[in-house]
């Protein structure tokens, strides 16, 4: 019972040292707002350096009837070809603006998205170096759901939210707890290691959840985003995601007493888990190892789940990999930050 009272204690006195904290309480909750209203305006005729078109079977062949007309699209710089082995893959990716565009050389054909700015760029550059023939390729519909592009990258927003809340908001703190003295004054009271560790993860996971849900309504009343799938299994992907970030914050900060030194850890890990993650960007096409690489982040595995219960619809059974590495992940990160915490400097 007095654990249990203990745990409270730190609970709230955590959370009402945050939410005290205005200028942190507000910044959590507006800077992913702003960072949607920002690419809701920016990216409405989104430009980029470079185009990814799907080439569905083999890259190049003479044999094959539309290849003639590619050959001057081929030319055209800043434009990454993909090959896809089947035209039911490439569809796929092009439905969930992982590519632009998609060509079957052997069927004459091709598809392009239309909520995709890329696309009908790519589309009027494919047009433009076929137009001085006599057969120009046919164009088809997709048959499939589109996925507005906001819609897609709403997901990867707020895991990125979750990401850096977590790892900030509990590694920095921790740090900043042992600098000034207050872990050293709490070694010395009944309290236990694992006591003060559940009372920091309880109270980011319930500060987290809180700030991520009143983005989530936000966006939802102000872009009319929608859930395909089960609110109480996004729930559960945002809840093991967090999890697994504040478990990691706590490898960081078990023994960590510089604030410079926690910082440019914390950093070191969030910085690549942003951009190798596909919160802004696909990995399509990209160089396999980089691939492989982002599998190991959380960020990358709770994202991925969340796209795919907010845009395809999908159940707990498709996310299954995912939710098994979330757990495997916060377990290992759990029990590295329980054996390696100190109280004390040094």
């Amino acid at each position: 019972m007095r654990t249990i009272k203990r745990v409270l204690i730190l609970f709230k006195a955590r959370n009402l040292e945050f939410l005290r904290d205005r200028s942190a309480f507000g910044w959590n909750i507006l800077f992913p707002l702003l960072v949607i209203v920002g690419f809701s305006m920016v990216f409405g005729d989104e430009r980029h350096d470079e185009y990814k078109v799907g080439i569905v079977g083999p890259y190049a062949s003479s044999k094959l009837p539309a290849e003639e007309q590619l050959s001057k699209f081929r030319e055209i710089k800043y434009i990454a070809f993909i090959s896809f082995a089947s035209e039911k893959d490439a569809l796929d990716k092009l439905l969930h603006h992982k590519i632009d565009l998609v060509i079957n050389p052997a069927k004459g054909e091709f598809w392009s998205s239309k909520t995709s700015p890329k696309g009908y760029i790519a589309e009027q550059l494919l047009k433009g170096s076929a137009a001085i023939f006599k057969t120009p390729l046919k164009k088809e519909s997709i048959q499939g759901v589109e996925i507005p592009y906001l819609e897609w990258l709403f997901p990867g927003i707020l895991g990125m939210n979750i990401m850096f809340s977590a790892l900030f908001g509990v590694g920095y703190v921790v740090v900043t707890y042992r600098k000034n003295g207050v872990l050293k004054r709490m070694s010395v009271t009944p309290l236990r290691p694992w006591e003060f560790l559940t009372a920091q993860i309880m109270s980011r996971m319930f500060l987290l959840l809180l700030t991520t849900g009143i983005v989530f309504i936000g966006c939802m009343l102000l872009y009319g985003f929608r859930v395909r799938g089960s609110y109480l299994s996004l729930l559960l992907v945002f809840f093991l995601g967090a999890f697994s970030m504040i478990s990691l914050a706590l490898v960081v900060a078990s023994r960590s007493s510089s604030e410079e030194f926690a910082g440019g850890i914390l950093n070191l890990i969030s910085w690549p888990m942003m951009f190798l993650s596909e919160v802004w960007f696909s990995l399509e096409g990209a160089r396999p190892w980089v691939q492989k690489i982002s599998l190991l982040f959380p960020l990358t595995q709770m994202v991925d789940a969340a796209r795919q219960i907010m845009n395809d619809g999908a159940g707990l059974r498709e996310i299954q990999p995912q939710i098994f590495i979330l757990l495997l992940m916060s377990a290992l990160f759990l029990s590295l930050g329980s054996l390696l915490f100190k109280w004390q400097k040094g």
